[in-house]
């Protein structure tokens, strides 16, 4: 395909793919090397209660990337979950309308009221601007998302925390290898939690991790991840958190290939971004100072009609995008706040994300864009 505008590309749609191009694909070490990590769990025995595979991988998350107080569980919906209810979370909390549920419901499953404030249209992250307009003495906190690994802005964020004395949570699902000026993103906020689910960048199959700075928080997460256990005395209310040596064995051989992943991700994010930029779909905005780890491409629709015909071509063709995040949290069934942020209520309807996985070569992305544009000139 001409790596022209997007004028120069052909009219005519390609032919279907003939296998099934999805929006993700798990990258799979070799499996060899995977297996002598399994043999080792099958010598020892030891298949969970923190075992060294575990703390290996947490080691590493913190040697390797500088992230404090890693503490490694089974999900980053339960994450979420824990650091609420370790920062003590009441009353009402300030979150995004535009995220995935888990973390509006994990909100309201800890007992708190969801205050949700609008979007930056060219990040899709929270607005800070919007964030003060929304505080009361009953708010206790600001869970924000960091959308699609773009990160939210931290530093305006941190300074209204610490005018209104508040706790802030980071739903970093996504932004597991995103920088700030050479620092993990997960450093900042009170906690930020991250997701390891076998669609994200970096994988376990399933599994999370929580970062906290300060040491008595981080001692506070890991009881209660073990149901507020330690040896044979209960210390705290806690669950059962715990992740096991085989998903941590996925992590520990997937580290190997940290660094390829995130530059095959990079190149492939930015050859879309060539071929897309200038034409008719709205693309995302980078910060400057960020180090993005390319977690996704999403990409705005003039309209939701607009969107779904595209949709149906692509998947006509055997490929599959995704509506993500739809709909806004205001627009959840069972929060109902419809109206309150429209820049969030009106990117749920006009935006999609594209096929982006390890090894995506560009001759598929060139036959995925050509059918994007050759839909959306009909």
């Amino acid at each position: 395909m001409p790596q022209g505008s997007v004028q120069e590309m052909p009219e005519k749609v390609n032919d279907r793919f003939e296998e099934p191009v999805y929006v993700t694909r798990a990258f799979m070490p070799p499996f060899e090397e995977y297996m002598e990590l399994m043999r080792g769990v099958w010598d020892r025995g030891y298949v969970t209660n923190h075992g060294p595979l575990v703390q290996e991988f947490e080691r590493a998350l913190g040697e390797r990337f500088g992230l404090p107080g890693s503490v490694f569980i089974v999900n980053g919906t339960i994450a979420l979950h824990l650091a609420i209810r370790a920062l003590e979370l009441k009353g009402d909390v300030i979150t995004t309308a535009f995220s995935h549920p888990v973390t509006t419901t994990s909100i309201m499953w800890e007992g708190c009221t969801p205050v949700f404030v609008d979007v930056d249209p060219g990040t899709f992250c929270i607005d800070p601007a919007r964030i003060e307009e929304r505080i009361t003495p009953r708010t206790t906190g600001i869970v924000a998302t960091h959308v699609y690994g773009i990160p939210c802005d931290v530093e305006a964020i941190a300074d209204i925390a610490r005018r209104y004395g508040l706790k802030v949570l980071y739903d970093g699902a996504h932004a597991f290898g995103t920088t700030l000026n050479g620092r993990s993103i997960l450093e900042h906020g009170d906690v930020s939690t991250t997701s390891y689910h076998a669609t994200k960048i970096f994988h376990t199959v399933e599994g999370g991790s929580m970062h906290a700075g300060d040491p008595d928080l981080q001692r506070r997460l890991v009881l209660m991840r073990t149901m507020g256990q330690w040896g044979e005395e209960f210390f705290i209310p806690g669950m059962n958190a715990k992740n096991s040596e085989m998903h941590a064995a996925m992590g520990v051989a997937n580290l190997k290939y940290y660094d390829a992943i995130m530059a095959a991700r990079r190149s492939q994010w930015e050859y879309y971004h060539e071929l897309l930029q200038g034409g008719p779909l709205g693309l995302a905005r980078v910060p400057e100072g960020i180090g993005y780890n390319h977690a996704y491409f999403p990409v705005v629709f003039p309209s939701s009609e607009v969107l779904e015909h595209a949709r149906r071509v692509l998947n006509a063709g055997n490929v599959f995008p995704r509506r993500y995040f739809r709909p806004a949290c205001t627009q959840l069934p069972y929060v109902s706040r419809q109206g309150e942020c429209p820049i969030a209520e009106g990117m749920a309807d006009t935006v999609m994300c594209l096929p982006l996985f390890h090894d995506l070569d560009r001759s598929t992305a060139e036959r995925i864009v050509e059918m994007l544009l050759g839909a959306l000139k009909g």
